[in-house]
């Protein structure tokens, strides 16, 4: 062979030799195993979907019945789609029911409640995780202590208290027994664990105080918490029934939760409709905040779960 033609011939390389030494040692099973991870996934998606079409049933049907007549959905059997959809139960809520005000009264108790949450919560989680002082462990541990005693056994003591006080069936009495939550103390206290002391002592060598640390430093640093804390505050707060049904007796202080529950009774059956209608009115303003905040929701979540 001459010189040319040796030229000529590619010489395989030192990585195509081995590539090749492995393709003849080792079968290739990448085919199969593909076709399995997407069977399996594929089985997970459809489980997961047909939970998820559980668990969104009650929903639609809460929608498609706030549009129903008291009659059609006391039919049997019952219809899932509303025959003649009509707006009157919610009209009658506007007009006859003074939704207004029940409304009103519960923004203002859920955003004063939020707001007060997020201040005092973060201040106290911040002097749990960033402060030294005696007594933090033990303080620490008597919040995770209240986190394990039920909300009913706190119920007569706050009673006692707020009508002492004079405060009964005013907003402070809505309000101010949830003002600080341990939840959210403990959820702060957690994230703030992970900001780093070398932040906040540069800010001290500064010459910034701990309120200007804390303003300035520590809070743009935990929109993911806040976010979370403020999406869980205002749920528990909008939803809350017990506490005003008791502390709020008159008209002018009722909430909707309370109001949903005395004004959909008659004198001899529940009127489902507007029972529905007034559900429908109650948990819009929670799916709509918690689609605004899913994203700090989900990340305050699991940050917070890690650290």
């Amino acid at each position: 062979m001459t010189e040319s033609m040796k030229s000529s011939v590619a010489v395989p390389s030192s990585r195509q030799r081995r590539l090749r030494m492995t393709d003849e040692i080792v079968p290739d099973n990448r085919p199969s195993l593909w076709r399995r991870f997407r069977k399996a996934h594929g089985i997970t998606y459809t489980v997961l979907t047909l939970f998820a079409c559980i668990w969104i049933f009650p929903f639609f049907w809460m929608i498609l019945g706030s549009l129903k007549t008291q009659r059609e959905i006391m039919r049997i059997p019952p219809t899932f789609l509303p025959q003649n959809p009509t707006f009157s139960n919610f009209t009658r809520w506007f007009t006859e029911l003074d939704f207004g005000t029940f409304f009103i009264n519960s923004a203002i108790v859920a955003v004063v409640t939020t707001l007060g949450n997020l201040v005092f919560c973060s201040m106290v989680g911040y002097a749990l995780a960033k402060i030294d002082f005696a007594g933090k462990n033990l303080l620490f541990g008597l919040v995770m202590i209240t986190l394990m005693v039920p909300s009913v056994a706190t119920f007569v003591p706050l009673f006692v208290i707020i009508t002492n006080m004079h405060m009964l069936n005013t907003y402070m009495s809505l309000i101010l027994p949830f003002l600080t939550q341990p939840l959210g103390v403990f959820l702060m206290r957690q994230f703030m664990m992970g900001i780093p002391d070398a932040l906040l002592e540069a800010g001290r060598i500064d010459g910034a105080g701990e309120l200007r640390i804390f303003f300035q430093i520590v809070l743009p640093q935990c929109k993911p918490p806040m976010a979370t804390l403020a999406v869980l505050t205002f749920l528990s707060s909008w939803n809350n029934f017990l506490w005003p049904l008791v502390a709020a007796q008159s008209n002018k202080m009722y909430t909707l939760p309370v109001a949903l529950s005395l004004y959909s009774t008659g004198q001899q059956a529940t009127d489902y409709s507007i029972l529905l209608a007034g559900a429908v009115l109650v948990v819009t303003p929670i799916l709509l905040l918690f689609i605004f905040l899913q994203k700090y929701f989900i990340q305050g979540v699991t940050m917070s779960g890690i650290k």
